[in-house]
């Protein structure tokens, strides 16, 4: 009786052996490589539509010898008994893999035998010199395309566009390209992965400050971004958005009880240190709620400082309460703008004034947003450099129009000189505090100051308007900066723990801005707080981290018996009874205070410091990775809703 293999082979020859039509034999050569050609004699198969699924499979012809199935490599002359009843796949498998006739294997090979080569990194603008061996890794590739995907904003339906689908197949061309489900699946995929990672990271760090604003899209519909600050255990520091969420109302307690829900999602609801938003009442509320929540979960200070009132908001406020002195000629500069911009031949003929003008400028005439003085600024200063142009412009005259509706004259342009003048120490004081990849709290105090300075000069000033102008803004200045007691504490402590400024800059300025006096009596304030704040903290930490420092007390004396020796010893009891109460303890901000920077130190800025230092501070690098980190200005939360360089349609921007 014969088997069922043998009768399952039998049926199968009987089934293949008819020989292929010459049409088929040209499309079965068409897929070889141009060297090889198919063999004379062979009863080759070829079914267009095989079972088999296996990707290596592409690199085989199937014929058919002595009643069996066989596989011919491609590229190269082996064979392999492919029957699927009788034989198994390893074989192919490997020598699918291996073949160094497969021009894929053969790239392969290149980089195992070969050096690594050298490259540029075109990712960065430094474009370093690196190394590598550049064999394409096709789970990388589909890495990178998620990544661009989401950086880029781009649809999930880039990828079956035959623009891109081409760019890879001429790229790298054994890439196969997945659809758009697939490309929505794994981005969802990542944004989970990368949400325990936060996760993991938050269980490590210490305290965490906040960044909060809202917004109303143009369907109405409230949305709150939150925004998380912290330094790492690198001393790197670290700014992720943490919730972009709808919002029920723009009322304080909404806005408190969407943050407390959040902050417990992620678990660090007992880990919140300041609460930076912009000057609005319902913030205000807001922070009050938050405060409520801390004294429950566990905060420093009793939450007395946790509200932090954005910098960048108040110097808007000042800076607004100013430039109405000179509403007519920013008016005047803002219409005759407008007047360019509104249409495409104007903007040509404005050109060709330009360059007969020859003004060797690349600046491009811009609008001002009302709420924004930092985009006035711009817009002035901007047209400043084409005034000669504009004067050659048949702007629209008559006496209909409104007095701040007219052509800008020679003494706008003179105010408008003068403005500007005094507005750029504005604009760049707000982009130094508005920065959130570097630490921004050292800088509070001195930048009030500056301001502060800024403003006594110009109250000097000759010029009634400017001298005006001056006055309102150091009233608005007043309002908020003027006592010592409307500022947040920590605004001075960070300060304070800038190792290029410490105690003496502290108080230098604090004197500058309110006299020797009272400068000098809160600046012992400053330093009485900052006691209080480091003794808090040594409470929370010593137990754990205070290293055993009886080799520092300079007392490794002879332990063999004599005159004096029980004095000693009960001088090293009392010594060791003192670690851990602030008699022992403070002297560590004391010595931070009396340490000098060595040159070398001088250019490091203060993450760097105290990155390389802290393992001689064990608390007071605690106090100083909380309080660095604190962001002065909202602008890393506000910049969530910036539609900059996005093409949207008004109903998803």
């Amino acid at each position: 009786m014969e088997s069922s293999q043998s009768k399952r082979s039998a049926s199968f020859s009987e089934q293949t052996s008819q020989p292929l039509s010459e049409k088929d034999m040209e499309e079965l050569q068409s897929t070889l490589p141009p060297d090889k050609k198919l063999k004379a004699g062979r009863e080759y198969i070829w079914n267009r539509k095989s079972k088999r699924k296996a990707e290596y499979w592409k690199y085989y012809l199937k014929y058919v010898e002595n009643g069996k199935l066989r596989a011919e490599c491609k590229f190269c002359p082996k064979t392999f008994a492919a029957d699927g009843n009788l034989n198994g796949s390893k074989n192919v498998k490997n020598h699918a893999e291996s073949c160094l006739g497969n021009p894929i294997n053969i790239e392969k090979e290149k980089g195992k035998e070969k050096q690594t080569k050298l490259y540029f990194d075109q990712e960065h603008e430094s474009s370093e010199l690196k190394c590598g061996s550049r064999i394409i890794n096709l789970n990388d590739v589909r890495e990178a395309l998620i990544h661009m995907i989401i950086v880029d904003e781009l649809p999930f339906k880039h990828v079956e566009k035959p623009g891109f689908r081409h760019f890879v197949q001429v790229a790298c061309p054994q890439f196969h390209i997945p659809s758009r489900v697939t490309i929505a699946r794994d981005c969802l995929k990542l944004y989970y992965s990368e949400k325990e990672k936060l996760r993991e990271m938050f269980k490590t760090c210490q305290r965490i400050s906040v960044t909060i604003d809202t917004w109303t899209s143009i369907q109405r519909i409230n949305y709150m971004c939150l925004t998380a600050h912290f330094i790492d255990n690198d001393w790197k520091l670290n700014k992720k958005i943490i919730n972009f969420c709808p919002i029920s109302s723009h009322k304080g307690e909404a806005i408190g009880k969407a943050v407390e829900a959040c902050l417990e999602y992620w678990g660090i609801d007992d880990k919140l240190f300041t609460v930076t938003v912009d000057n609005a009442s319902s913030n205000d509320v807001a922070c009050a709620h938050l405060s409520r929540m801390v004294r429950r979960t566990g905060c420093i200070n009793d939450g007395k400082n946790l509200h932090v009132r954005c910098i960048a908001h108040i110097i808007n406020l000042i800076v607004w309460d100013g430039i109405r002195e000179h509403g007519v000629c920013i008016d005047r500069v803002r219409n005759a703008v407008k007047y360019v911009k509104n249409s495409h031949a104007r903007i040509l003929r404005f050109k060709d004034l330009v360059q007969k003008a020859n003004i060797d400028s690349k600046s491009s005439l811009s609008f001002d947003v009302p709420t924004r003085w930092n985009s006035t600024y711009i817009m002035l200063e901007t047209a400043l450099k084409f005034r000669r142009v504009f004067s050659g412009l048949s702007l629209p005259d008559g006496e209909d129009l409104n007095d701040n509706e007219r052509p800008p004259e020679p003494e706008d342009w003179e105010k408008v000189e003068r403005l500007v003048l005094f507005l750029e120490g504005f604009y760049l004081l707000t982009k130094r505090i508005s920065g959130s990849h570097y630490v921004t709290a050292n800088k509070g105090l001195g930048e009030i100051a500056s301001m502060y300075d800024m403003l006594n000069n110009w109250e000097q000033s000759e010029d009634l308007n400017f001298q005006a102008m001056a006055i309102a803004m150091k009233k608005k200045f007043d309002k908020y900066w003027g006592d010592v007691d409307k500022m947040n504490k920590f605004i001075y402590v960070a300060l304070l723990l800038d190792p290029h400024s410490k105690m003496v800059i502290v108080e230098l300025t604090l004197t500058d801005m309110h006299g020797p006096e009272k400068g000098t009596k809160l600046a012992n304030d400053v330093k009485e707080f900052a006691y209080s704040l480091f003794e808090e903290y040594r409470k929370m930490y010593a137990t754990s981290n205070i290293p055993d420092c009886g080799d520092n007390m300079s007392m490794d004396i002879d332990n063999s018996k004599g005159v004096g020796s029980d004095y000693v010893r009960k001088l090293k009891e009392r010594a060791k009874r003192l670690k851990g109460t602030s008699g022992y303890a403070i002297s560590e901000l004391d010595r931070y205070l009396n340490d000098q920077l060595g040159p070398e130190e001088e250019e490091q800025d203060a993450l760097t410091w105290w990155g390389k230092n802290g393992q001689r501070y064990v608390i007071l690098n605690r106090m100083a990775r909380d309080i660095l980190a604190i962001p002065l200005s909202t602008v890393a939360s506000e910049s969530a809703f910036s539609t900059g360089g996005r093409t949207l349609d008004p109903f998803r921007r």
